[in-house]
Formats: C-alpha cells, sequence, structure tokens
C-alpha cells in the first residue's frame, strides 16, 4: 500500500481536532471533488482509489493506492487513517465502476465479475471496517454508500451495474438496521447525474447497446448536472443531521437523493 501524508500530520495518541472523512474511488470524478469541498470545510482526509490521490491544497491527508475488493488493504487503509487523524467520523464508498455496457447475453464474464466485486464487495468491505471503527471509539459516526437511481431502473444495457447498486441498497439497509445500537448512522446515496468520465462513457455509447444513452446525451446539451460541491454538500447536510430533503423510494430514511442542482431553489448548507 502506497501511503502519503498531506498538511501537518499528528502522533497516534493525539486527540482529533477536526472531523475525519474517508473518501474511497478519489483519485478522479465524484471522489476528487467530494475531497476538495471536505478539506474546504475544514474536514481531515483520508482517500484511496486505485491509483494513489491527489491531497487537495492545504489539506490534512493520508492518501493511498488501495483496491477496496482487497478487505484487508482497506482494513489497514483504516488503520493508518486513526493512526495518524485520530479517528473516522465520515465514511463515503465512493468507488465504483459503470462495468460492460450492452445486452447482458453478449458481456464478457469476466467484466460482470469485476462490476460486481467493485461495486458490491468494495461497498461492503468499506462499510465492515467503518462499523468496526464506529463500535470500537466513543461518538457514532455516519456511512454514505454512493448509488444510483439504476438501483430501482431496470436500465436496457446496464445489468451488472443496475444490479450491483440494487445490491448496494439493501446492503446499506441492513447496516442501518444491525449498526443502529452503535451510533452509526448509515445512508444509500444517489447523487443524481455528475459529469464524470463514466458520464462521458455513458453518452458515447450507442443507443442499441443502451437505449437510455440518448437522455444522458440531452441532460449534457442542457448542463443539467450535480456538481460534486453540491453533491457533497448534502453529505456534509446529512453527517450534520439537517439535510431532510431527497429521502428516497421506500421512506426508510435510509435512500436517499440528492436535490437536482440545476434550477434548484434549495439552499443545501
Amino acid at each position: 500500500m502506497d501511503v502519503r501524508t498531506g498538511g501537518a500530520g499528528r502522533p497516534p495518541d493525539a486527540p482529533a481536532d477536526r472531523p475525519v472523512a474517508v473518501v474511497t474511488g478519489a483519485s478522479r470524478g465524484l471522489g476528487a471533488g467530494l475531497a476538495a469541498t471536505f478539506a474546504a470545510a475544514g474536514m481531515a482526509l483520508g482517500l484511496c482509489a486505485r491509483t494513489r490521490p491527489a491531497v487537495p491544497d492545504g489539506a490534512q491527508a493520508i492518501s493511498a493506492a488501495v483496491d477496496v475488493t482487497d478487505a484487508t488493504g482497506l482494513a489497514a487503509f483504516a488503520d493508518t487513517v486513526v493512526g495518524h487523524l485520530g479517528r473516522i467520523d465520515l465514511w463515503v464508498n465512493n468507488a465504483g465502476v459503470l462495468g460492460p455496457v450492452g445486452p447482458l447475453v453478449d458481456a464478457d464474464p469476466e467484466a460482470v465479475r469485476r462490476t460486481l466485486e467493485v461495486n458490491v464487495l468494495g461497498v461492503m468491505h468499506g462499510t465492515a471496517v467503518f462499523a468496526r471503527h464506529v463500535r470500537q471509539r466513543p461518538g457514532g459516526g455516519v456511512l454514505v454508500n454512493i448509488t444510483s437511481g439504476a438501483a430501482t431502473t431496470p436500465y436496457e444495457g446496464w445489468a451488472a451495474y443496475c444490479a450491483s447498486k440494487a445490491a448496494v441498497d439493501m446492503a446499506t439497509a441492513v447496516a442501518a438496521a444491525e449498526e443502529q445500537t452503535t451510533g452509526l448512522r448509515a445512508y444509500a446515496l444517489s447523487p443524481g447525474v455528475v459529469d464524470t468520465d463514466m458520464q462521458e462513457r455513458i453518452r458515447s455509447t450507442p443507443d442499441a447497446l443502451h437505449p437510455a444513452a440518448s437522455r444522458f446525451r440531452l441532460l449534457h446539451a442542457q448542463g443539467a448536472f450535480n456538481s460534486p460541491e453540491w453533491v457533497a454538500r448534502y453529505i456534509l447536510g446529512l453527517a450534520r443531521g439537517d439535510a431532510g430533503a431527497g429521502t428516497a423510494d421506500g421512506g426508510d430514511g435510509v435512500r436517499r437523493r440528492v436535490p437536482d442542482e440545476s434550477g434548484s431553489s434549495d439552499a443545501l448548507p
């Protein structure tokens, strides 16, 4: 595990002087945007991805190259964050892949396997690591697992991705029930449409392979995206317990959707 520190570190026995957030898949896209906004809000950071993420300017951070499908490696990363920063208050399982696009009958089985490993096992590993940490120290914690509207909408051409996000929703709901007495609050958060490399790939997919691609091309033409900063502000509200908007289907309080930023009058914190 390639680990780097950014900003001023502190010895393991020193008390935490600011809240600490871990973000997986933090090397680009939504994850990098979350890291930048969390840092600007005064949080210390634990950042990981398969490629070691850059540390936002001025942030107090631990950054490491970690594959979230490696449960042992992810646990070791969490231990390193705690050793340098004292504790973890917010954990965002953001790492994910789109996987094969096209009819399931034509999909490469290896690509399907990798999609489920990253999107499901990676989230479950991170959830378990954080839940164990919260159980071992005083105070609660907030877990955010990034999901998608694809968890409940059957998009043709996205069988592996849709299945993986449906699994994330249910795994998060189970974790919320199992950990309710420990002070851990768990959310499956759909961030809305954020313009990332994944979106570029979706827009370039022929409609014959993914009929909904035309919808995402229209959103791009209209600029109707949620920015990473907007999503991060919603997550910060969840962490403070004051983001009531956006409860998704089921009404269980676990599944949430970030309000649309474009044309929104909502004043997120």
